[in-house]
């Protein structure tokens, strides 16, 4: 690589650097003048000025780039940008007078007053500010629009003056293809009401948006509050639906994690944005220090779970990251939307089975995992029940060969994904799922590793689960199927869960495990209603609801962790910790193991009932296969 393609690496606006070059050599010889006479600077201060010049040539712009000076696009800078332009100025500044300090024993040279490098940093600001903030300007001051076949009459309104509010204005203004005008905000907070953003006026509060819509000719109205809870969003829609204009929204905070707000962003309102909780605080600090330059090994990863999983430890700079899955497809999916989302991250695709411990062996030996997501897992209770001895084989071994490759060869970090479906279980998914955590929580309580469980309910679009199936149900026509009216279940974004899930990870030490604040569990009815108007539909006369009854192994509402147990408060204010009676622990449980793992193989699926039942707390596992598979739920 010649040097010209290294300096523009280096300095990705090369008319910028050349801009500064000649800016620096200004506020010198600047700083220099304004504190002495002008005689005295030519008879006594040139060769000073000439080494200092070379020396702020050297160190400004190096610490410029360092400061990412360099790789802004400055035509959409804001207060985040002009906050760093005083830090790398400031230490740009400091850094070369500490070098001019210690030169000045050079014979011939005088010694500069300590003011000259005060008014250079003066001046500094005001050349590179002024440089970058300039191109800002010239930015703005380009025309908006490009003509009027480029105009439209479609007005929105834009509920939420915040900083997501105010981006999507400034997109729409300054891109008239997207033929949307902007024309008011509604938002409660008193401070902004009156005021203007981008000239768009804040004519009202969220209440006030059935009068609005009444009173304007609008075409569409946008929800742009990344952290509005459901309640919010569920108000501006039913709104919207009565008064028939459309409406779309920004996605929740946890979907835009890594990512950036901006029109295109923009997408129907969906169940996911109806049941959002509102955010607590979001720590990436705490997940950086634990992954950032960490080999990485995430199972199942052709998942719903496990590839959202992907996506968010991507941006956490991990050294490279392992996909183990099982289905080709999913993985091979995965692994394209990742390398181009992260094109600098090593990343190794890998089709494998998690029963194979010969594979698995192979596959620790050559990656050498420090952190591993263990999220490959059977999870369907209805399949499960009619495919025991795959439940067991996949769920419970497939982890005790998980866990024993990774203290084999010492893996720092496991994470085991659970379900509260482990919890008094009433199906054998949810029994396998339990042994599996006993499996992790003895394997760190044995080795002292930071093995641990991380545990919660039903994620809204998961593959196979309800939301999916009654999308489909709707576009056919109907009727959606429930099993009971009252059955309830606890529901949470995948993003959402995922982000908790690496905050867990981070707080475990050994054998710790934690359960995810799900908020308050949902009607089933009542998301089947949701999802029913949300299509434009009314329920019971546009698409029917039936009550099929309720099948073996499910419950009518779900628990999150045992009557006995212990929990506690964390750091998380959305995470606990959960002590719970361990029943079977080292000898006990492998031979338990080793017994259901016997039993698995002779198809037994009557024995292996009746030893999951016993030796799981409060288990009622019904061994009658279910008929039919017509609902999720």
């Amino acid at each position: 690589m010649d040097g010209s393609v290294k300096l523009r690496r280096l300095f990705r606006d090369q008319n910028l650097l050349f801009l500064d070059f000649i800016l620096i050599a200004a506020t010198v010889i600047g700083s220099l003048v304004l504190r002495l006479e002008l005689v005295q600077f030519f008879l006594d201060f040139l060769p000073d000025a000439a080494l200092m010049i070379l020396v702020a040539w050297v160190v400004k712009p190096l610490v410029y780039r360092r400061f990412g000076m360099y790789q802004r696009v400055w035509a959409y800078a804001s207060m985040q940008e002009l906050r760093l332009i005083v830090k790398g100025v400031s230490a740009a500044s400091l850094i070369m007078a500490l070098v001019m300090i210690m030169l000045r024993f050079i014979p011939g040279l005088a010694v500069l007053p300590r003011s000259v490098f005060v008014i250079d940093w003066v001046l500094s600001l005001l050349a590179a500010g002024g440089a970058r903030i300039g191109i800002r300007l010239l930015a703005e001051a380009q025309p908006e629009s490009v003509g009027d076949e480029g105009r439209s009459d479609r007005q929105v309104l834009i509920v939420g003056a915040g900083d997501a509010g105010a981006l999507v204005v400034r997109e729409l203004q300054k891109n008239p293809q997207i033929q949307l005008e902007p024309i008011a905000f509604l938002d409660d907070d008193l401070e902004k009401q009156g005021r203007q953003i981008y000239g768009v006026p804040v004519v009202g509060r969220l209440g006030d948006l059935a009068r609005e819509i009444e009173g304007r000719s609008l075409h569409e109205v946008i929800i742009a509050i990344p952290s509005a809870p459901g309640s919010v969003v569920r108000k501006v829609a039913e709104v919207c639906r009565a008064q028939g204009v459309p409406f779309r929204t920004m996605p929740g905070i946890y979907e835009l994690l890594g990512g950036e707000v901006s029109v295109n962003r923009l997408r129907e309102v969906d169940i996911a944005d109806l049941l959002r909780r509102k955010p607590v605080r979001i720590e990436h600090a705490v997940n950086g220090l634990r992954l950032a330059g960490k080999r990485v090994l995430v199972t199942g990863a052709g998942g719903s779970i496990a590839s959202e999983l992907c996506r968010q430890i991507g941006r956490l700079e991990p050294a490279e990251v392992v996909l183990l899955g099982h289905g080709e497809n999913s993985i091979f999916n995965i692994l394209l939307e990742l390398e181009e989302t992260f094109p600098g991250l090593a990343l190794h695709a890998l089709v494998a089975d998690i029963r194979d411990e010969e594979r698995l062996k192979n596959i620790f030996e050559d990656y050498r995992p420090e952190v591993i997501f263990h999220a490959a897992a059977h999870k369907h209770v209805h399949l499960m029940e009619m495919n025991v001895t795959e439940a067991v084989t996949n769920n419970i071994i497939g982890t005790r060969n998980m866990v024993a490759a990774a203290q084999r060869f010492e893996t720092d970090r496991l994470v085991m994904i659970s379900t509260d479906k482990a919890v008094q279980p009433t199906s054998v998914m949810g029994a396998s799922k339990r042994v599996a955590e006993m499996i992790v929580l003895d394997a760190a309580n044995r080795s002292g590793r930071a093995f641990s469980v991380v545990r919660f309910g039903n994620v809204l679009g998961s593959r196979g689960s309800v939301v999916p199936l009654f999308e489909r149900q709707i576009a056919q026509g109907g009727p959606l199927t429930v099993r009971h009216v009252d059955i309830e279940r606890y529901f949470m974004t995948i993003p959402e869960a995922v982000h908790l899930v690496l905050q867990a990870s981070a707080m475990g030490a050994n054998g710790e495990m934690f359960v995810l604040n799900m908020g308050e569990p949902v009607k089933i009815m009542d998301l089947a209603e949701d999802m029913i108007r949300l299509s434009g539909l009314e329920p019971g006369e546009d698409i029917e609801i039936v009550i099929t009854g309720m099948r073996p192994g499910e419950k009518l509402t779900e628990e999150l962790w045992d009557e006995d147990a212990e929990y506690l408060e964390t750091q998380h204010p959305d995470i606990r910790r959960v002590n719970e009676p361990q029943m079977l622990r080292g000898k006990e449980l492998e031979q338990t193991v080793a017994e259901l793992s016997r039993l698995a193989k002779e198809g037994d699926t009557a024995a292996i009932i009746k030893s999951l039942g016993e030796i799981i707390p409060g288990a009622a596992i019904r061994s009658t296969p279910p008929p039919e598979q017509r609902s999720a739920v």
